[in-house]
This record gives C-alpha cells, structure tokens and sequence, in this order.
C-alpha cells in the first residue's frame, strides 16, 4: 500500500510540474509577438527579425543538433517538414502578419489550426470525427468572424489576415506531417534533436529566402518604441531568441512528456490570452468588446477540437505545438 500512494503521489507531482511547464511555454511563446513588433516598426523586415529568431536559436541549440545527428539518416522527411512547416513556415507567416494587424488578432486566426486538422482528417483522410469535435469548429469559425468583424467588411488589412491564416495552415501540415510519422512504426525520435535539427533547417530556409545580408544591421544597435516606451533592440532580439524561442520549445517538450498531448495544447491555449493582454498593456493594441468575445470562443472552440481529435491521430511529442506551436499546442510557433 505504501508504494501505490508513494507512485500516487509522484504521478500527482509530475502532472502538476507538467501543467506548470506548460503555462511556461505558453507564456514564453505568448511574449514572441510582443517583442518582435517594435523591430519591425523600428525598420527591420518581419523576414529578416523571423531569420534572427531562428537562426540565433539554432546556434544555441547546435550541440543537441551533433548529439543527436543519426536523425539525419533516420528521419530525414520529419526533419525537413517541421523546418519548413514547423519552424519557418509558421514563424514567417505570422511576423509578416504582425507587421500589418495586431498581435492578439493575427494569434487568434493562428489558433483556427485546429479546426482545419479536423477538416483535413474528415474529409481529406475521409475519416469520422465525433460531434464534439464538429461543434468545436462551428465555434471556431463563429469566433473567428467576430474577431476579424466580418459585419463590418473586414476591420483589419485583408493580406495580414491571409498571412495569419497561412500560419494556421503551415500548423496544419505540421501536424499532418506528425500523424503520419507516428504510423510509421519507428523508433519515435528524441523532440529536442528534432527541435534542433528544425530550427537548422529553417534557418537555412530563411537565410535564402530572407537575404539577412540586406538587413539594416545598425537597428539592432538602437532602441526600438514600445508604445513610445524606448528599448534597447538588443535585448528585444534576446528576448526573442531566448526565451520566446529556446525556452518556449523546450518547456513544451517536457509539459508533453508529463502531460497528454490533448492536455499539454489545451493550456498552450494560454498562449493566445497572454499575447493579447501583453498586446494590449505594452503595444496599447486594444480590441473592441465583439472582438474579445470572438476570441473567447476561438479558444473554446480549439480547446473542444483538440480535446476530441481521433484517437488514432495521436501527436507525437514533436507534434504538439501551436504554434509556431508548436510543440505543446503549433507557432508558433508564435
């Protein structure tokens, strides 16, 4: 009897420093935005803040890319589609997105991703998904039209809209990518060498795509305005790399591997709430009373999609993510 409560009690011990890792890793994720959008307003290109985030991240994080280089002849595809889904797409999308909407609403559009991995499974995969899983979706999309106003033609610039849903969709793939790999029979692959080797590859990606060469390097050097608040871009930039980035992925690494992966996204949820109140209080982006109201129920209708995925579609702990996301959640990868 006594070893039964002793193993009560450290299962109980684990969940709660799995819940506690998670809210980490949401607010980590959460600040990302936050940080970025006085860089791009001082005149750095949402690409080229996008390639400093990753590619700092991946010099950080190189050590665990040559621990962990048998990945490379093992899981080549899952290395290259979370770099170019997981990594570069998401984060791509989403600063573009932030340069041109706000914050809280470009996050909100991001977490529509869960909706449309359902809407992959059923009718791309032609496989059922239950009631519960639907009704999240039609909450979703209700949510979705208050927060971008429908009844009002579009109250924000229509192109950061389509590159905040491009950010959904790269979760999408993201997570497709995973499903399958989790079919696959193979060993699963340890999260951090995949992080690492992600972030590898997306920088690569991005060094092309983005010409860092061309950046406007002296930004850096500067103060960016927060709110017409100065601060030193450097320690923006820092922010970003370190604990938007690094700790924010490695935190839902280990909130994953304590957690379930439905309960490790429910509270990535958190994510989008953090990003909007930081949003609102140091960017002074505030969002009408509909608008709040829309992203409540975005929230309500991923937390009910997530909660009722198939349950042959497990996420790999790789897979969790928001966000750029994106491994307890895909962002976010934000």
């Amino acid at each position: 009897m006594p070893v039964r409560v002793s193993q009560s009690n450290r299962a109980g011990r684990g969940k709660g420093i799995g819940l506690g890792t998670a809210v980490v890793s949401a607010f980590a994720f959460g600040g990302s935005g936050v940080a970025a959008k006085p860089l791009i307003e001082a005149g750095l290109d949402p690409l080229h803040v996008v390639w400093l985030r990753v590619a700092g991240a991946a010099l950080v994080m190189l050590p665990l890319a040559v621990r962990h280089r048998a990945l490379l002849r093992r899981r080549p595809a899952l290395l290259a589609g979370f770099g170019l889904l997981g990594v570069a797409g998401v984060q791509a999308c989403y600063f573009a997105a932030i340069s041109r909407i706000p914050v809280g609403v470009a996050l909100l559009v991001e977490y529509f991703a869960p909706a449309l991995v359902l809407g992959w499974v059923r009718f791309v995969q032609r496989r059922p998904v239950t009631r519960a899983a639907a009704l999240g979706v039609v909450l979703a999309v209700g949510g979705l039209a208050c927060v971008v106003e429908v009844w009002s033609g579009l109250s924000f610039d229509a192109f950061g809209l389509l590159l905040a849903l491009g950010a959904a969709c790269c979760q999408v793939g993201y997570f497709v990518l995973s499903d399958q790999g989790s079919d696959s029979g193979d060993e699963t692959p340890d999260p951090l060498g995949v992080i690492a080797y992600g972030l590898l590859v997306g920088a690569l990606v991005l060094t092309v795509v983005a010409r860092p060469w061309t950046m406007d390097w002296s930004v850096l050097s500067d103060t960016a305005r927060m709110n017409g608040t100065p601060v030193a871009a450097g320690l923006l930039l820092a922010w970003i790399v370190f604990i938007a980035t690094i700790v924010a992925y490695v935190t839902g690494v280990l909130s994953v591997r304590r957690l379930s992966p439905q309960v490790a996204g429910v509270v990535a949820c958190l994510e989008a709430v953090i990003a909007t109140v930081l949003a609102w209080f140091l960017l002074g982006e505030h969002l009408s009373a509909p608008q709040i109201a829309g992203g409540v129920i975005v929230l309500v209708g991923a937390f009910i999609a997530q909660s009722s995925a198939p349950a042959k579609s497990p996420v790999e702990p790789v897979a969790g993510g928001g966000r750029e996301r994106e491994l307890s959640a895909p962002e976010n990868v934000a």
